[in-house]
């Protein structure tokens, strides 16, 4: 995917993936098919901003302008993360 593209998707959460805090942490599962994943501190803001923003650029702002990161490693690692959590089935693309 470009990454113009990436950055203009809304990913969501599918309706058979439940999501718990605990301590701090965001744990994932997927019920249809038991795909179990947990997200440390960082990764569970990312998930919440990716939640809240309306798309993936509109969250990509917010973190950026909430951690000292450089501009690309942030991108990468959020790209990476969706990408990952889109694999497993724990989120899906939306069009904004």
């Amino acid at each position: 995917m470009e990454l113009n593209d990436f950055l203009a998707q809304h990913a969501s959460i599918p309706k058979d993936v439940m999501v718990r805090d605990v301590a701090g942490e965001t744990v994932l599962l997927n019920l249809s098919t038991g795909t179990y994943f947990g997200l440390d501190q960082v990764g569970t803001r990312m998930w919440n901003v990716l939640q809240e923003a309306g798309s993936i650029q509109k969250a990509y702002d917010i973190l950026f302008s909430e951690y000292e990161v450089d501009p690309e490693t942030l991108l990468k690692d959020l790209k990476k993360l969706v990408e990952e959590l889109v694999g497993h089935g724990l989120l899906i693309y939306a069009e904004t």
